[in-house]
């Protein structure tokens, strides 16, 4: 049996946790199994980096941010590895170019292209535990790259697909819950959720899961497990579903709190200029959501949207070349907001979800500023003062 598994920072935050680990792969590889394993930089190590390299410089370059970054997961390998031959068990570690992993973007943000696994292949028949880097790789140019946040996720779950295996995701909460427990304490485990539900609920702010790695697995059939590293609970399997008698028009709740809203008023009614806009956002990976666009009595438009509030600075600077140029148009931004979700494949066959909150928020004074659907979920944008009381509300009346 062969498994890829993956330890988060908060999993691998200091010794003694890798040690628990280790002990936990010794047993498995007794047990005849071959294991990848993709770790993440110890705890709280990439957000130490990150600020350093904004104290070196207002406007860091991508590339040595990448440079920098990438050595955060080689310190989590090796030190593993290292632990693991203590306790006499073969094992390798090897960096996102050594375990062939191709990328293609912009630095900070790269996509894997391929995998090609043939020196994993090569350890794992001479019976080591692999050890691979998370969230790194190699481009054409033979450069480092990182794969953004989440990014270990999405290497383990490509290497689960490149070497036909399960993936299990390890991490410091015992699965997945309809409502994250810190905000809800009350919220429902999941024994198993949908890869489309899962996928949707981490796009909209669920923590647990990358959306990008929820997607490669979907692809190709890659039945992942979410579970506590250190507990010996029962985790969750996020898989291909099967239809309930009685299907729940709402699995999830998500909160998503680091966006912005963006608005650009009296923007000239001509779809040039919004055609522009986001072209230029495009060009520099910025990802936007929950697009409205308001005609004026005026004849200009007031376009709103909203986008990761990481993008902030670059955001604005890419609209200024747009705005600047358009007479009396105008652009505010704010980040004193967020986006609280509900997730669900039931409502494509059951009505009245979003009639039950909109009753629920009239009848508690929660405002909102804007609101998106899909076919499997409905999100809105409210001030962040009314975060406890929507989740709240929600979870307790579709009991998540």
């Amino acid at each position: 049996m062969r498994t890829v598994l993956k330890f988060g920072g908060s999993s691998v935050a200091d010794l003694a946790r890798m040690k628990s680990i280790a002990e936990k792969l010794a047993r498995r590889q007794i047990e005849g199994e071959e294991l990848v394993v993709v770790v993440s930089a110890m705890g709280k190590t990439t957000n130490q980096l990150l600020s350093m390299a904004r104290e070196a410089s207002e406007n860091p370059s991508k590339r040595e941010v990448d440079m920098m970054l990438a050595t955060g997961e080689q310190i989590s390998i090796a030190l593993l590895t290292m632990i693991l031959q203590e306790k006499g068990v073969k094992a390798v570690s090897l960096t996102g170019y050594q375990a062939g992993i191709l990328t293609e973007g912009i630095h900070t943000k790269n996509k894997i292209r391929d995998i090609d696994p043939k020196n994993i292949e090569k350890y794992l028949s001479e019976g080591y535990i692999v050890v691979v880097a998370g969230f790194q790789g190699f481009n054409e140019s033979g450069e480092i790259t990182t794969l953004g946040r989440g990014g270990s996720d999405t290497t383990a779950v490509a290497l689960a697909a490149k070497l036909h295996c399960h993936c299990e995701i390890y991490t410091d909460v015992d699965g997945i819950y309809g409502v994250d427990p810190r905000l809800y304490p009350r919220a429902r485990h999941m024994d198993s959720i949908t890869y489309e539900e899962m996928k949707e609920m981490a796009f909209l702010g669920a923590k647990v899961m990358e959306p990008r790695s929820v997607d490669i697995a979907q692809n190709y059939g890659v039945i992942i497990y979410v579970g506590s590293a250190h507990e010996d609970k029962r985790g969750t399997y996020i898989q291909e579903g099967e239809k309930n008698v009685e299907e729940r028009s709402i699995t999830g709740l998500s909160v998503l709190e680091n966006i912005m809203m963006v608005t650009i008023s009296h923007l000239p009614e001509r779809s040039i200029h919004t055609a522009d806009i986001f072209t230029k956002l495009a060009e520099e990976e910025i990802n936007v959501d929950m697009i409205s666009q308001t005609p004026m009595p005026d004849g200009s438009v007031t376009l709103s949207f909203t986008a990761s509030a990481e993008d902030r600075k670059l955001m604005e600077s890419v609209l200024h070349e747009v705005v600047d140029e358009l007479p009396g148009a105008e652009l505010t931004t704010t980040t004193e907001i967020l986006k609280v979700s509900v997730v669900g494949s039931g409502m494509r066959t059951q009505s009245g979800v979003a009639a039950r909150i909109f009753t629920l928020f009239a009848q508690n004074g929660i405002t909102f500023k804007q609101v998106s659907t899909s076919e499997i979920s409905i999100s809105y944008t409210m001030e962040k003062k009314h975060k406890e009381k929507a989740v709240e509300l929600i979870a307790d009346a579709f009991s998540l």
